[in-house]
Parts: structure tokens; C-alpha cells; sequence
């Protein structure tokens, strides 16, 4: 129970208390692919906390120890074969984490059936308005509000509107499509549908809701920074100027928005990436996020194994 109990206080510790310590990393805008990272692993350690905490009560730190055949053995007696394993507590943690499994399915699966629905539905309009330019590789929607966006999925492409195309010179609206193309090379609709089926399924949790803000700004970000490996970031910044007031459909990834404005300083006064301390800094504290609450729950297993096992090893 010990073990379960650092495990569920450190779900409620990262629940709460992670996202002003994320918030305050002052990298995450030299190197968002990484930042992105963070953000999952920090909220995937949550969740992981409270399902191996479940485990740890279901199942005993010394059929662990054993191996695979003992966790096989102790599956069997939970389903009562077993009697010193068929134990209330073990019926409420085996039930709790049934209920955050579906808890997530159910919240996953609306987020991207939803999701899907809608771009459907978009698309057939865009095949019914729209035309599609070979020579910009997007389709072009005859539409005054300057807009350009991506719409996602197996057949996803960019979109841009006729008011877009009068707006902005034909480098930046190169730059522009670029940006597009990069969050759907990037599957960016899928890191954000992770993100808002967490908030669904636990809301008002913390570090959820922040994680899934901090997402959706960093994709913007690292969009921004593919685009600029081939085109001139005083390009990237001049569209979204022009792009900064259009509203693009919710389920769509578009490069204006609300952030277009902060991007814009950072496309002109561009920081220096990260050096390798800071990068290794970064994959640690990732791989401490991800690592640690698997590791604090197999480490009373580790050490059955190690009393039981290490004499007779020690003999051979």
C-alpha cells in the first residue's frame, strides 16, 4: 500500500503543482518539439500514476517478484481462484482503473469521431466552393476574410481564401502554405486530440487543461519554425500579420489566431537553439516524467525478486 500511496499523491502533486513549474521553463520556445514532449509526458505520468497505484493494490508486490508466470498465476486468482487475492481493496482498485481506462476511450474516441465528423462535413463544402491550384498545391475558397488553414485527416490538405491571396505577396504566401503542410506532415490534429481528450475526460484538472493550452500554442510554434527551414522568416512574420484576425474553423489548424502576434516577435528576433546540456536537460527531465512512476511501482516487485531469488543465485 505504500507504494500506492506515493503513487496517487504524486498524481495529485503533478496534477496540480507541475504545470506553474512546466510554465516556468524558459526554453520551451527555442525547442517546442521538445517542449511538446514534456507536456505529454507530464500529463501521460498522471494517469500512469493512477493506474499502476491501482495495480499496486491489486497485486502483491511478491507475485510481482516472481515473473511473468506468478503475474499470470495472481490474474487467474483474481477472478477467484484466489481467495487471499479476491479482497475488497483489490475489487475497487481493479474497478477504479477499469474506470480511467474507459474514462479515456470514451473521451478519446468522441474527441476524434467529433473531430472527424466535422472536417467531413467541411470537406464536402470545400469540394462544392472551393477549387483546387495546382500551382499552390492548396485549395482556394472565394471568401473575403484572409484565411489559411490545414484541414486534417487521411486526404488532408492546406486551404486558403481569394481574400488571403490579395492580401499577401506571393513569397509569403509560400511561407504561409508551408506552415500548413508542416502540421499535416506533423499529424499536429492528433497531439491536440490527445491533449483536449485528457480535459474531457478529467476536467478541471490543472495541468490538463494547461498542457492542452501549451500545445496548441507550441504546435503554432513549431509549424512556424519547419516553414522558416525554407523560406525567410520576415515572410513567415508578414502573413501573420495579415492572417492574425481570421478565424479559422475549430477543428482545423490555421496560421493566424490568437498567438499570431507573439509568433510574429519571435519570427523576427529568433533565439539560439538550445546547447546539448540544455537538450540533454530537456530529454531527462522527459524521460524522468515518463520513467518514474513505472519505476517507483516496480521496485517492491525488483525487490521481492532480489530476497526471494539472490541466495540461490549467489549458490549456482
Amino acid at each position: 500500500m505504500t507504494v500506492a500511496t506515493i503513487l496517487v499523491l504524486y498524481g495529485a502533486f503533478a496534477a496540480v503543482v507541475l504545470p506553474g513549474l512546466l510554465g516556468r521553463v524558459a526554453w520551451t520556445d527555442r525547442a517546442p518539439r521538445l517542449a511538446i514532449a514534456m507536456w505529454q509526458a507530464a500529463s501521460a505520468s498522471v494517469v500512469v500514476s493512477a493506474l499502476l497505484a491501482a495495480f499496486a493494490v491489486a497485486v502483491p508486490a511478491s507475485v510481482v517478484g516472481h515473473g511473468l508466470a506468478g503475474l499470470f498465476e495472481a490474474c487467474a486468482a483474481l477472478l477467484g481462484h484466489d481467495a487471499s487475492l479476491n479482497t475488497p481493496a483489490t475489487r475497487i482498485a481493479l474497478v477504479a482503473a477499469g474506470l480511467v481506462l474507459a474514462r479515456l476511450a470514451c473521451a478519446g474516441g468522441a474527441v476524434l469521431l467529433g473531430a472527424r465528423r466535422e472536417r467531413r462535413r467541411h470537406a464536402e463544402a470545400l469540394a462544392l466552393l472551393g477549387r483546387h491550384h495546382t500551382g499552390l498545391g492548396a485549395m482556394v475558397v472565394d471568401y473575403e476574410e484572409r484565411l489559411a488553414y490545414c484541414l486534417p485527416g487521411r486526404r488532408g490538405h492546406a486551404v486558403i481564401t481569394t481574400g488571403a491571396l490579395r492580401s499577401l505577396a506571393p513569397e509569403q504566401v509560400a511561407a504561409v502554405l508551408e506552415h500548413e503542410r508542416a502540421h499535416l506532415r506533423g499529424r499536429h490534429h492528433l497531439v491536440l486530440a490527445a491533449a483536449e481528450a485528457l480535459t474531457r475526460a478529467f476536467p478541471r484538472v490543472p495541468l490538463f487543461e494547461q498542457a492542452r493550452m501549451q500545445v496548441a500554442r507550441l504546435v503554432e510554434l513549431l509549424a512556424d519554425d519547419v516553414a522558416a527551414r525554407r523560406h525567410q522568416r520576415v515572410h513567415i512574420a508578414a502573413a501573420l500579420v495579415q492572417l492574425a484576425t481570421g478565424r479559422v474553423p475549430a477543428f482545423a489548424l490555421g496560421a493566424g489566431g490568437e498567438t499570431a502576434l507573439t509568433r510574429v516577435r519571435r519570427m523576427l528576433h529568433p533565439q539560439a537553439p538550445l546547447d546539448r546540456r540544455e537538450h540533454l536537460a530537456g530529454l531527462l527531465t522527459v524521460a524522468v516524467l515518463l520513467a518514474g512512476p513505472a519505476t517507483l511501482a516496480a521496485a517492491p516487485g525488483v525487490a521481492s525478486f532480489l530476497a526471494h531469488h539472490c541466495h540461490s543465485l549467489l549458490t549456482l
